[in-house]
């Protein structure tokens, strides 16, 4: 049996560890065994419950930051836990944060401190070199933040208070890539809901981590949302975001995806 390949965890000097989005370094110059369908979805598990461990600590952390935070405080603290995994060489998240509604943050009823990039080219952006602050002004397609509460990334995390994969989906206001946004909800002390931490991850990066598996199987296959929408196939006919029902499935036991065989 072969090993699923998953992301890589880089360690920094202070020794905190960051997931990228590298391929291991074998895989050019090594002959590649098949994969089974099970083998597939088990690196598919590893890679997200990777994801899922990061946001969870993102959560402790700003849960542990106490009432009544300034925006420019929260600010700080949510770039410290996000921006040095936005800047790693290839990494994983295409996008990260926190979003607080109600009165946890003194001063606003909602505030986004939420990071993009780097990019290499973006309809808003352009180039950039580094994490960038999102800027609401400067945006297109805001309308329906002024009742986002409403929308899936904070209304299921809300209702279910577990977390939540929304997507695949073209985001229009970020990045205007084809992304999955993955959120948990953060709860102060007295239980009160008051806010989403959330990454989003782009479906060319999920490509990079984990096409190479699907194509080493020597049956087609699809990773489908819970929703059977189509993220990545290994059968051209067979293009992302398409609604698949008639297929086989094999679930990922501990994310909401599965694998259609075709």
């Amino acid at each position: 049996m072969t090993t699923p390949e998953t992301a890589d965890s880089t360690e920094t000097a202070d020794g905190t560890e960051h997931l990228d989005g590298t391929e291991h370094a074998g895989r050019a110059t090594m002959a590649r065994a098949e994969t089974t369908p099970v083998e597939v979805a088990a690196a598919v598990d590893i890679l997200f419950e990777q994801i899922f461990v990061r946001l969870d600590e993102w959560r402790t952390v700003v849960a542990d930051s106490g009432e009544q935070i300034t925006p420019g405080d929260l600010d700080a603290l949510v770039e410290d836990l996000v921006v040095s995994e936005l800047a790693q060489p290839a990494p994983l998240f295409i996008g990260a944060g926190f979003i607080t509604a109600g009165d946890f943050v003194n001063g606003t009823d909602v505030h986004f401190s939420w990071w993009l990039g780097p990019f290499e080219g973006n309809p808003i952006l352009g180039r950039t070199t580094e994490p960038t602050k999102l800027d609401l002004t400067a945006r297109i397609h805001t309308e329906y933040l002024r009742d986002f509460r409403s929308l899936e990334w904070y209304s299921i995390p809300e209702t279910t208070r577990h977390a939540h994969v929304t997507g695949p989906y073209v985001d229009h206001l970020c990045t205007f890539e084809y992304i999955l946004t993955i959120t948990v909800p953060v709860y102060a002390n007295d239980d009160r809901m008051i806010g989403v931490v959330g990454v989003d991850v782009a479906v060319r990066t999920l490509e990079t981590q984990l096409l190479g598996l699907f194509l080493d199987c020597p049956l087609s296959l699809a990773m489908l949302s819970d929703a059977g929408r189509v993220i990545m196939s290994t059968d051209p006919a067979v293009s992302p975001g398409s609604l698949l029902t008639a297929h086989r499935r094999l679930p990922c036991p501990t994310t909401p995806f599965a694998l259609a065989i075709l």
